[in-house]
C-alpha cells in the first residue's frame, strides 16, 4: 500500500499515523491476504479516497463501511462502484433520493469520482476487504487508521459530515459541533424506508455550505457517453 502518491497535505497530517507500529502490521496483515486470497480493491486503489480529495479541499464526508466484495466493485470510495459495473442497491437507493430531493435524474453508472474532486471525501472505515467474504478485515487496524482521517477533516473549520446508519453515526463522538452532521438509516434496502428516504441528506448538505460561503456541490455524474 503505496502511500507516496498521497497529497502532500494528507501526507503530512498522517505522518504520525503512518510511523505507528500498528500501521506497520496493517500492511503486513494486508500484504499477507494478497498473498492468499483475492482482495479488493486492488493495491493501487486503496487510498483512492484520500489521492482523489485533498485534506484542504474536504468539504463534505460521507462515511461508509466495508468496501464492497464482490468482483470488480470496490475501487476506494466510500458507495462507488467503477463505469460498467452494476450499480448496488445502496448507491441506487441514493441515486432515488437525489432525484426525490433535488430532482436530479439516477444516473447511468456508479462511480462517484465526479463527487470525490469537488471535495467529498468518500470514506469507508475498513478500506480493504477480502473477496466475498463481508467484513473480513474488520478489526485489523483500519478503523483505528480511519478514526484518524476522520479527526483530521474534523480540524478542519466547516465540513458537513453524512453519517447513514449506526456504525457510522458511533463516529459522531469524533466531530465537533461546529460541523454539520447529517444522520439517518442506512441506503441499503433493508433500512431506506425507515428514514433514509425523505432525509433530503443532499440539499441540506448544498444549503449548509452555501451559508458558510461554499460552493455547493453539483450532485450530477456525466453520462456514460460523455
Amino acid at each position: 500500500m503505496n502511500v507516496d502518491n498521497l497529497p502532500d497535505c494528507w501526507r503530512t497530517s498522517l505522518a504520525d499515523e503512518f510511523s505507528q507500529s500498528r500501521f506497520q502490521q496493517l500492511q503486513q496483515f494486508v500484504s499477507r491476504e494478497r498473498q492468499s486470497h483475492d482482495v479488493f480493491p486492488r493495491e493501487d486503489d486503496v487510498f483512492n479516497a484520500l489521492r482523489l480529495t485533498p485534506l484542504n479541499d474536504v468539504r463534505v464526508l460521507i462515511l461508509g463501511q466495508d468496501p464492497y466484495h464482490d468482483d470488480g466493485q470496490a475501487h476506494g470510495l466510500s458507495f462507488s462502484v467503477q463505469r460498467g459495473i452494476k450499480i448496488p442497491p445502496s448507491l441506487r437507493n441514493m441515486f432515488k433520493e437525489l432525484q426525490a430531493d433535488l430532482e436530479i435524474p439516477p444516473a447511468e453508472h456508479g462511480c462517484l469520482e465526479a463527487w470525490a474532486k469537488q471535495g467529498v471525501l468518500l470514506l469507508n472505515t475498513v478500506l480493504t476487504v477480502r473477496a466475498h467474504e463481508a467484513n473480513s478485515h474488520r478489526k485489523q487496524g483500519w478503523e483505528e487508521f480511519t478514526d484518524r482521517i476522520i479527526a483530521c477533516v474534523n480540524e478542519l473549520p466547516a465540513v458537513a459530515f453524512v453519517l447513514w446508519g449506526k456504525p457510522a453515526q458511533k463516529k459522531a463522538d469524533l466531530i465537533d459541533s461546529r460541523h454539520l452532521v447529517i444522520q439517518s438509516p442506512h441506503p441499503s434496502p433493508l433500512s431506506a424506508r425507515r428514514g433514509f428516504f425523505g432525509s433530503r441528506p443532499f440539499s441540506k448538505i448544498n444549503s449548509w455550505l452555501e451559508e458558510h460561503d461554499m460552493l455547493p456541490i453539483d450532485w450530477r455524474l456525466e453520462a456514460l457517453s460523455e
